[in-house]
């Protein structure tokens, strides 16, 4: 059983930017139930089966399994909610944890967040100065969320 511990965040600037390069993102909810989330998503050429538990905290129990790019992208198209989420995300290196930053397009154009996984809940890390405020708990900002209540939509 797998299990992840992330924090989130709001970006405040984009002096990030220069830091990584981005990979595109597309995924699909099969399920937004809040006890378990079902995720389909491409990365490049590569395609991926997700299940998560519900969030207790910053963690939860998660499960991912590499499946065949066509079928991802069959049941992006056929199966899963619209719309998709779509995004690039940047890795970047700060203080000995990897921050991914993802820059949300389509429906959710404008939304930026910062993500750091960590060991334990408790595990001291620091931010860097283009993280802004911790989003952790606010659904709000949940990927599966996204879909039905768009931030481009709800943020003004």
């Amino acid at each position: 059983m797998g299990k992840e511990i992330e924090r989130k965040f709001l970006v405040k600037n984009n002096s990030w930017r220069s830091l990584a390069t981005g990979k595109r993102y597309r995924q699909g909810y099969l399920s937004r139930a809040k006890e378990r989330v079902v995720r389909i998503r491409t990365i490049d050429k590569k395609g991926f089966l997700t299940v998560k538990g519900m969030t207790k905290g910053a963690s939860r129990i998660e499960y991912e399994y590499e499946i065949p790019f066509i079928e991802a992208e069959s049941m992006l198209e056929t199966l899963c909610e619209k719309p998709l989420i779509e995004k690039k995300r940047y890795e970047i290196g700060f203080h000995g944890l990897v921050w991914e930053v993802d820059e949300f397009f389509g429906e959710n154009k404008g939304l930026v967040i910062a993500e750091v996984e960590l060991e334990t809940e408790d595990q001291y890390y620091e931010k860097p100065g283009w993280v802004d405020e911790e989003v952790t708990g606010d659904p709000r900002y949940f990927n599966s969320n996204l879909v039905k209540h768009p931030y481009c939509k709800d943020s003004g």
